[in-house]
């Protein structure tokens, strides 16, 4: 039980950028996750069982069972924008605030896809690969031949934050931008197409489309069978979005050109003979979209400060859409943060 009369918050992080436990501190007594690894299910419902608040980060389930054994809980702060690892139905009816930070990260994800499209498109990472293997033994004309990205046609699934931002980038790179979803009708950037439309036309696919119901497996042996050969897929958003088997063989086949993942199902992958990592013309990065000091602290920094707004008895600063934002009355808690 906590020993002070401030309320507990646990981090399911040590380390983390930003040192959000200063944040914290002044207003309530702080709970960091000793290991470097991250806590498993069982440990994490362990950490949050007696807290107030919990900050989480990508991975870390937030469902049912956690918050039955967790009656004090008031708020859950995502240091991240996606919240797919959130049971939202659960956290409404336990009348927990589940907040995310959303603004912060979308520029720095933004330069990221613009990273993979390169060097997916340019080759640059079996060029790396043969030069450190001693494969670097003449300078041929044929060699690691790319394509290129310079008056390429855009095609951004998603036009949010990210996606609008990637589409101010590829104006540098005299791209044509089309896009699909998202509220904007292209606000000058681009123009709105339908997704096979945007599929059959582009040489370049982005994804950043939030993982949901509607999206898991929207990039599928279907879909990619409309991209054109020459065609590079780039996966920024979330892994379950694409059908990894179908990209393999897409690729293995030639029929499509190349690819780049920040991010995939299982995540963590921890096996270097994992299949994936073999795959010809494919660039896989262990999800650093967001990964620079700046925005990283921004993050963990904004998913404190609404942890705090919570506990002090305010609105949440940005509260994951569709749940409460509202805290429920704390169990058996003590008084909030002065």
């Amino acid at each position: 039980m906590p020993t002070t009369s401030l309320p507990r918050v646990a981090l399911s992080r040590r380390g983390l950028p930003g040192n959000p436990a200063a944040t914290l501190a002044p207003h309530a007594e702080v709970l960091e996750w000793p290991h470097e690894r991250p806590p498993g299910p069982a440990e994490l419902r362990e950490l949050a069982a007696d807290c107030d608040g919990l900050m989480c980060w990508i991975g870390d389930r937030i469902d049912a069972e956690l918050l039955a054994g967790a009656p004090r809980l008031r708020v859950v702060g995502l240091a991240s924008a996606g919240y797919d690892a959130v049971d939202l139905a659960a956290v409404r009816a336990a009348g927990v605030v589940v907040t995310n930070v959303p603004g912060v990260l979308h520029e720095t994800t933004a330069d990221l896809a613009f990273a993979l499209m390169l060097m997916a498109r340019r080759r640059l990472g079996a060029a790396v690969d043969a030069m450190r293997a001693g494969g670097w033994t003449d300078n041929r004309m044929d060699g690691f031949l790319g394509l290129d990205v310079t008056g390429a046609t855009l095609g951004i699934v998603g036009f949010g934050q990210i996606g609008q931002a990637v589409a101010r980038r590829a104006q540098g790179f005299g791209m044509r931008v089309i896009h699909h979803g998202g509220r904007s009708s292209g606000a000058g950037l681009s123009r709105r197409v339908d997704l096979d439309d945007l599929l059959q036309t582009a040489d370049v696919v982005t994804l950043h489309v939030p993982l949901t119901d509607e999206t898991r497996g929207l990039i599928g042996a279907r879909e990619l069978a409309l991209m054109k050969p020459t065609a590079t897929l780039i996966n920024t958003a979330r892994g379950g979005i694409v059908d990894e088997a179908a990209l393999a063989d897409a690729l293995r086949a030639g029929r499509l050109h190349s690819a780049g993942l920040d991010v995939m199902t299982d995540e963590p992958r921890r096996d270097p003979a994992d299949p994936l990592f073999g795959v010809p013309n494919l660039v896989v990065l262990p999800h650093v979209g967001s990964a620079t000091e700046a925005t990283r602290a921004r993050m963990t920094d904004h998913a404190a400060r609404n942890i705090i707004a919570v506990l002090s008895g305010g609105p949440a600063l940005t509260p994951v859409p569709g749940t409460v934002t509202a805290r429920r009355p704390a169990a058996g808690a003590t008084s909030g943060p002065g």
